[in-house]
């Protein structure tokens, strides 16, 4: 692993600030509807994998989701776990191929994971043993939706801003010269 250099862990704090802002209003948001219509507050659950997301996919280095979800939990800090636990979900995919690939698929496949896990983890608060089969099925579906949704669109802000030339010094250097990190990102990135 390279070392952590002062653009990375900038642009990781920054990251990590803007999406622990984000993630107030969507704890808060997400809390009334939990409230009024649980079935619904399932459908914000892809934004606590945004934060990790557009790291990782703006910076491609190892660890750089988990570090932006601890900043982002810090800065909502009574859900600094959960932040931590969303994260872990969108580095998993990376984690397990070493931090040797970078494709777009891997990033979809941690959504997909998480997508299924958090409805089975959550069943008891969301009471879905006394759902009917259709509507749990829903759930399910609506709670990998939202994974693939938030994750998408972190991909998408990523792209944007490393057309736009952010976070340049905090990305690695030399890996495709390597045979080592070649994504789908941006052409001419790798």
């Amino acid at each position: 692993m390279s070392r952590a250099t002062t653009a990375y862990l900038l642009t990781c704090a920054a990251i990590g600030v803007a999406g622990g802002v984000m993630l107030w209003g969507a704890t808060a948001l997400s809390t009334v509807l939990f409230a009024v219509v649980p079935f619904v507050s399932v459908a914000l659950a892809g934004l606590w994998l945004l934060p990790a997301v557009v790291a990782l996919r703006l910076i491609e280095r190892p660890l750089a989701g988990l570090l932006v979800g601890l900043i982002s939990g810090l800065v909502v800090f009574p859900y600094l776990a959960t932040n931590l636990w969303w994260a872990f979900f969108a580095e998993l995919p990376f984690l397990l191929a070493l931090y040797r690939s970078w494709r777009t698929w891997q990033y979809y496949a941690g959504a997909a994971v998480v997508g299924v896990l958090y409805p089975v983890l959550a069943a008891v608060s969301f009471d879905l043993a006394s759902m009917t089969v259709g509507a749990q099925v829903g759930f399910f579906a609506l709670s990998v939706a939202s994974c693939v949704g938030g994750t998408a669109l972190g991909i998408v802000i990523a792209d944007r801003l490393r057309r736009a030339g952010v976070a340049k010094l905090a990305r690695r250097r030399g890996l495709a010269g390597r045979g080592l990190g070649r994504g789908s990102g941006p052409a001419g990135q790798h």
